[in-house]
């Protein structure tokens, strides 16, 4: 057994401090979107800590996916949830999210103060085409281990199909994969079934830690009153936190993001037009130029890509002069903080709240079938949304209507398919890679 060989004994339960130095780690390197988190995470405890395997891994990022709000967010706290209880849920969620308020704010306030960010758009020019080989990377990996059969494969194309082609809202597609999950579960019951005592990812890296036949820790058994404790906490929290905010500004803010953290399902691109219309039509937070470059600066930085809010919530917030022409920099940090903050609150409930019924449901063919069914569609959409990022980065003048108009970026179509080989064919770190292609990217751009 060589050193790069898995381990083959179960692995240690890391203490709370081991999982909290992930965790924030994990905050400051957790690039390419909700499918590259999910690749960094899968490759980290699933393949390398074995935390948890690989059914497991699956089973609760499936819940997530159904959810309303960011799912790799919400799989950090059901992952930190199992390991720590409440407490490492509530600390894996936020160190997730807290890097990327810091760095979001601060790049937003370099973007206003300075408006010249030169050498931000180098690093940012060369980080694109590290994305798009992430998602591409994700969606192979995603899809290699969890389509078992051909039936799931095609479930996948047709995903595929339906979300790029026919333009079907994200939510439909998994409530219509649920459905063909659940009917497969009684009709091919075999081929809906993953996972086991032994399964394909036990094989290669060893036996996990929460493993596929591990039974779920006593404090994820449903109840009645840790539920009723959870629900009233969380509208405390809403309630108090909404009390403290005395500006006008500050209080649409509140409640409009937290309308927005009701309706994300699909993820952040489902809830864009959302935010748009309203920080920009109807609050006028932020420009549509803005808002252009928000979701830029959203797409290239670490965290959830529905942390566009905070970019939005800064800009507000300093437009608007909530605390006088004299505290630019602290009103956009607050209102980069209560958009923040009432985004991401409801995704704690939704995880803590309905974590025990998943744990509780992960050997039930009838609840497991659907979710199957879910993860095939998944896959599917993550290949769209690399196309989608691909797009942008190698035509970035064109338009819908015009989808191919402008110069094709031949230098990042270059840096993309080098980047996917670096992770694929040569197994290099998703991080190494990233900031390679910074590096580059910000040679190039000040060289044209």
């Amino acid at each position: 057994m060589n050193e790069n060989d898995p381990p083959r004994e179960r692995p240690p339960h890391p203490t709370f401090w081991e999982a909290f130095f992930y965790w924030l780690k994990l905050g400051f390197i957790s690039f390419g979107g909700p499918a590259g988190q999910i690749a960094v995470m899968h490759q980290d405890l699933v393949e390398k800590k074995r935390w948890i395997s690989e059914h497991r891994f699956l089973h609760a990022l499936n819940y997530c996916m159904v959810l309303p709000g960011p799912e790799a967010q919400q799989l950090c706290i059901y992952i930190g949830w199992l390991l720590h209880r409440t407490w490492g849920g509530i600390v894996a969620g936020t160190l997730f999210v807290l890097p990327s308020l810091f760095i979001l704010a601060g790049l937003t306030y370099v973007y206003l103060a300075f408006g010249d960010v030169t050498l931000v758009k180098g690093v940012f020019n060369g980080i694109k085409p590290a994305v798009v080989a992430i998602v591409v990377f994700a969606s192979w990996r995603i899809g290699s281990r969890a389509l078992k059969n051909n039936l799931l494969w095609t479930l996948a194309a047709l995903s595929f199909i339906a979300i790029f082609a026919l333009g079907i809202p994200f939510p439909y597609i998994v409530l219509g994969a649920g459905i063909l999950g659940f009917i497969g579960g009684k009709v091919v019951p075999e081929q809906f079934k993953v996972g086991g005592g032994h399964s394909a990812s036990n094989k290669t890296y060893g036996p996990a830690l929460i493993d596929d036949d591990t039974p779920s820790p006593e404090h994820t058994q449903f109840n009645a009153m840790r539920l009723t404790i959870l629900a009233v906490s969380g509208l405390v929290l809403w309630g108090a936190a909404m009390l403290l905010l005395q500006h006008p500004v500050l209080k649409d803010m509140g409640e409009f993001f937290t309308k927005a953290a009701l309706v994300t399902f699909g993820g952040a691109y489902a809830v864009l037009p959302y935010v748009y219309q309203g920080g920009v039509d109807h609050y006028q937070w932020v420009s549509g130029t803005q808002m252009i470059d928000g979701l830029a600066l959203g797409e290239t930085t670490p965290g959830p890509l529905i942390m566009v809010v905070a970019f939005v919530g800064f800009v507000g917030a300093w437009t608007k002069q909530v605390f006088g022409p004299d505290m630019l920099l602290l009103a956009g940090f607050v209102g980069a903080s209560v958009a923040t903050f009432f985004t991401f609150l409801p995704s704690y409930l939704f995880i803590l709240a309905g974590g025990p019924l998943v744990e509780a449901t992960h050997g039930d063919l009838k609840f497991t079938a659907p979710l199957t069914g879910i993860t095939a569609a998944v896959v599917g959409v993550v290949l769209n949304l690399a196309l989608f990022f691909g797009w942008h980065v190698l035509w970035p003048q064109a338009t819908k209507s015009a989808p191919f108009s402008g110069p094709f970026e031949w230098f990042y179509a270059i840096m993309s398919v080098a980047a996917f080989l670096a992770l694929w064919r040569y197994k290099q770190d998703i991080m190494k890679v990233i900031g390679a292609c910074a590096a580059i990217g910000l040679v190039y751009t000040y060289l044209i």
